[in-house]
């Protein structure tokens, strides 16, 4: 990875869109919740909270966004297939109900989004079940910086992710702003950049959380470390 010295050119945005997981706080955290959450519902059928935590932790880290972590988890338990079909509803349920209380922000965060929020127009942009997804945003206590909040799954279910445009597009319409007007900040480039690109947006990738070493495709307009220094780009003066 190369040093970065990052710097913005061109007009100002008109308004900013902003993701969640792995650019606000690190979705890390959520996880290593949510997997004991499921822990503590497999003790009450009988099995070790600790080992199928961990197991369920494993398959998060191999790719959060993936479906059938539980199944692929109980698999890896050793479990018959009868009897984790059996199993599957309960965990799945512990885990897209796990509310935690507080998740850490990233060094910077809270501050850097107040000031984009002083200066632009301001909207989330997540992709997640929405129980889920509403939850990390209250543990956050970041939902009242923004000026609308798009979860993607409420617009088409999974297919209406990232970097499926209908999720940027709505936010722009909620802002009454052009997508080509937006600035788009998120960690992921074949999701963020890539949803900023379908559309004409320009965007500012961070390189932190889950995907911080991937490579940059598609090219985002600018690459910083984190959103402090996106906002450093962005926030005049």
């Amino acid at each position: 990875m190369t040093t970065e010295t990052p710097t913005w050119t061109g007009p100002a945005p008109a308004g900013i869109v902003i993701d969640l997981d792995d650019t606000l706080y690190p979705q890390a955290a959520y996880l290593y919740g949510a997997s004991r959450a499921v822990g503590r519902a497999g003790a009450a059928q009988g099995l070790d909270p600790i080992r199928l935590a961990r197991l369920v932790r494993r398959q998060l880290i191999a790719g959060s966004d993936r479906g059938g972590t539980i199944d692929r988890a109980l698999a890896a338990y050793g479990l018959p297939a009868d009897r984790a079909a059996e199993l599957v509803p309960a965990l799945v349920t512990a885990f897209t109900t796990y509310h935690p209380r507080r998740l850490p922000l990233y060094p910077g965060a809270a501050d850097a989004l107040a000031a984009l929020a002083a200066h632009y127009p301001v909207a989330c942009l997540t992709d997640g079940n929405p129980v889920i997804q509403r939850a990390k945003l209250a543990a956050t206590g970041l939902s009242k910086a923004f000026i609308t909040i798009v979860i993607t799954d409420e617009l088409g279910g999974r297919a209406a992710r990232k970097p499926h445009p209908g999720g940027l597009r709505h936010a722009a319409e909620t802002l009454g702003i052009d997508p080509a007007q937006l600035v788009m900040i998120g960690d992921r480039p074949g999701k963020d950049v890539a949803v900023a690109v379908a559309l004409g947006a320009r965007s500012i990738r961070v390189r932190t959380g889950e995907y911080a070493e991937s490579p940059d495709e598609p090219a985002a307009t600018v690459v910083v470390p984190d959103l402090t220094t996106a906002a450093g780009l962005l926030v005049p003066g």
